[in-house]
């Protein structure tokens, strides 16, 4: 197992480019980390890692034997999961990727339960609305909302996403009701800066309309435009996974409903490949089943 670690240790600093950003990727100390590597080129009797004061870099041997090492590891761990799916058992470590407003509210309650009921899994969770590179960053899987880019990713639809047009009592009062989406080029729309569908899309019966939203307000966190609609700032479009019982308890007030908003997937990506993890497996099926009944 020391070696196994050893190689693991020396993969991850080559993927992350330094010692101190593998040690927080692995969980352990930075000095852990090389001495980890050293004793793995001492085995050797090579260097694999130049040192230098701008980071560090793998040489021609380490260059080789890293690719060498990421298979090993690969295999190990597909053994495993093969292994361990015999005694029913999941086990190993899932790094995950999530939206953050989303991933809090739904997910990680999901994630504990998926904890509780496997004691040897475990979870690295990075909850965040930024795209993050799953292979070039070690992840094992993302969430992602809205539609998806073309890329070698495989992914899964796990469940449906609708936003929903609102805005406070008191900003509709000030500023009147929009009857039609082209009302909205008169108001204040708040606006979620990194969405993968700019441009707000609704259904006029066969037709599509879309709109583009224009605003003194706009962010990256579903959250603050919530509070931002609700303070009464304008008119925000916002997944009901946001919304919670803003509606209901009449924080908020739905807006053009005779014109459909567009529903959008929740989806799980992972890594193009042949072989997939019992544990990724389990999770993937877990919210589909779980985000399929809570969401629709």
């Amino acid at each position: 197992m020391s070696e196994l670690e050893e190689l693991r240790s020396f993969v991850e600093v080559v993927r992350s480019g330094g010692f101190s950003q593998a040690a927080r990727r692995l969980g352990i100390s930075k000095s852990m980390v090389s001495r980890r590597v050293a004793n793995l080129e001492a085995s050797l009797g090579t260097r694999l890692l130049s040192r230098t004061t701008r980071g560090v870099s793998p040489t021609d041997a380490g260059h080789d034997f890293s690719a060498r090492a990421e298979q090993i590891l690969a295999d190990y761990e597909e053994a495993r999961d093969h292994a361990a799916s015999q005694g029913g058992e999941v086990i190993g470590r899932l790094r995950l990727s999530m939206p953050h407003s989303f991933g809090l509210r739904h997910l990680a309650p999901l994630l504990a339960e998926l904890a509780c009921a496997h004691p040897r899994l475990e979870l690295d969770v990075s909850f965040s609305d930024r795209r993050v590179d799953l292979i070039g960053e070690n992840f094992d899987a993302a969430i992602r909302i809205g539609e998806l880019a073309d890329s070698s990713l495989v992914a899964r639809r796990i469940a449906p996403s609708r936003g929903l047009l609102v805005a406070s009592p008191a900003y509709l009062d000030r500023a009147g009701r929009p009857t039609s989406p082209r009302d909205l080029a008169q108001h204040n729309c708040l606006i979620y800066s990194t969405s993968s569908v700019p441009d707000w899309q609704f259904r006029d019966g066969q037709k599509l309309v879309s709109v583009h939203p224009v605003g003194r307000f706009r962010s990256d966190s579903g959250e603050a435009l919530l509070q931002w609609a609700e303070a009464g700032l304008g008119i925000a479009y916002l997944p009901t996974f946001i919304l919670g019982d803003a509606v209901e308890a009449g924080r908020l007030e739905r807006l053009l409903c005779d014109y459909a908003t567009m529903e959008h997937g929740i989806y799980i990506l992972r890594p193009a490949g042949t072989y997939v993890s019992g544990k990724l497996r389990l999770l993937t099926d877990f919210l589909a089943e779980r985000l399929t009944t809570t969401l629709t």
